[in-house]
């Protein structure tokens, strides 16, 4: 993404946070769009070249769900959302409703830039156009982003909110390849305290939920020596 297009709409209703924001931004060359709620974000979205959304999660007007689904229905440009929530399921629903990236209150300026930093570099190459809802292999496997629904030969799959945040990500991105580091990165955030190999076992037990044999997956593919990426 070239510097001189990097447009950044800011969305949340505390000022504080709104000035906080917006300064730490144009401190390093982003032009910024504040918006203190929901409706005024959406029209500001509608009328400026935007690059990048950091979307607060809880606003008086519309929810940040709302918003996320409405620019999700036109458009792949990053999101990060803000949310106060630190419950899991939570940061998977945000992950399945198009958020590329959350960030849970309070938060410091450095880890909020180096997500800045990384949706935009992961964004840079992203033309794949977004789909709420996919099937692959004539029904095989099925994602529904908007119901946060898995199935597998029509039948619904239970997923740990680790396998789902991994799958979300593998899916947004198709062909990209990730490696340990940028899944844990992408899906599990930068406070994850585990080992990179952790990657490893989600995705074995990811395999046998969703592949017809696991020991040739056909969905979550290994890039030998490089990582994982969605063949599906």
């Amino acid at each position: 993404m070239g510097r001189n297009n990097r447009n950044v709409l800011v969305v949340d209703d505390e000022p504080k946070i709104l000035e906080v924001v917006c300064m730490l931004l144009e401190s390093r060359g982003f032009r910024t769009f504040p918006a203190d709620h929901g409706e005024r974000a959406l029209k500001i979205f509608d009328t400026e070249n935007i690059s990048l959304v950091i979307l607060d999660r809880m606003l008086p007007d519309i929810s940040g769900e709302e918003i996320c689904t409405n620019i999700r229905k036109k458009s792949r440009v990053p999101i990060i959302m803000l949310t106060a929530k630190v419950e899991e399921e939570d940061v998977v629903e945000g992950l399945f409703m198009g958020a590329d990236d959350y960030i849970i209150k309070p938060f410091g300026l450095k880890e909020l830039y180096a997500r800045i930093e990384a949706v935009l570099r992961r964004a840079e190459n992203d033309l794949i156009p977004l789909v709420k809802r996919n099937s692959w292999r004539d029904g095989d496997f099925m994602v529904d982003f908007d119901k946060n629904e898995v199935r597998k030969q029509g039948i619904s799959i239970s997923l740990t909110p680790s396998e789902r945040k991994i799958l979300a990500v593998l899916i947004k991105y198709p062909g990209k390849v990730f490696t340990r580091d940028e899944l844990i990165e992408s899906a599990m955030g930068t406070g994850f305290t585990g080992y990179d190999r952790a990657i490893d076992s989600h995705i074995k037990n990811l395999r046998k939920k969703v592949e017809d044999d696991p020991k040739n997956p056909v969905y979550i593919r290994t890039i030998p020596g490089l990582g994982y990426k969605f063949g599906g």
